[in-house]
């Protein structure tokens, strides 16, 4: 009987699959040189969408209540700035190369979308949110490529999808998570 047990033991460990879990794919910024006043590492206000999201599953983004379904249009013009409002980022024109060796200057945003969250937001919560401010950095990536090369992000070469992919760089910072005395 222990025998038969055992061969069914190491039957089912060899037969069966684990689930890998994967975390979230995110390049983090370099880290800053060690000479680097801090001073130097604050962006400014104008430059800054400050998305939270709290405990009960309220999102505030900049300074307004909204639902997860607003998060990516506000985002959108946020990060695209279209009208050059004195509130919404600055715009720096920057220079690319492009893969036939031409020249490229697209007016890149200086904004930054900063999450926040509380110790104890849901998981589902923040990954919703988060999902929703990547979704709106591709469509504006959607867009730009539309312009420049008349074809959807996805379906460029890769020389192009990176010259896109500069310009419209994905900028989300995660701050540390609050704690929220009740």
């Amino acid at each position: 009987m222990a025998d038969i047990s055992f061969l069914l033991l190491i039957f089912f460990l060899v037969a069966t699959t684990m689930n890998v879990d994967t975390g979230l794919m995110r390049v983090l910024p370099p880290m800053p040189p060690e000479d680097q006043k801090v001073e130097d590492q604050k962006v400014k206000e104008r430059n800054l969408l400050l998305v939270f999201v709290s405990a009960s599953g309220n999102i505030m983004a900049g300074a307004e209540d909204m639902d997860i379904h607003g998060i990516k249009d506000k985002a959108k013009d946020f990060i695209l700035n279209t009208y050059d409002d004195e509130n919404l980022p600055e715009k720096e024109d920057q220079e690319f190369e492009l893969p036939d060796g031409s020249k490229w200057v697209y007016p890149e945003s200086q904004g930054v979308v900063s999450l926040q969250t509380t110790r104890d937001t849901g998981y589902q919560s923040y990954i919703m949110v988060q999902n929703e401010l990547t979704r709106a950095f591709n469509e504006v990536r959607d867009e730009v490529a539309m312009k420049k090369f008349g074809a959807k992000f996805s379906e460029l070469s890769e020389d192009q999808r990176n010259a896109v992919s500069k310009a419209v760089p994905l900028k989300i910072s995660e701050a540390e998570p609050r704690n929220i005395k009740k």
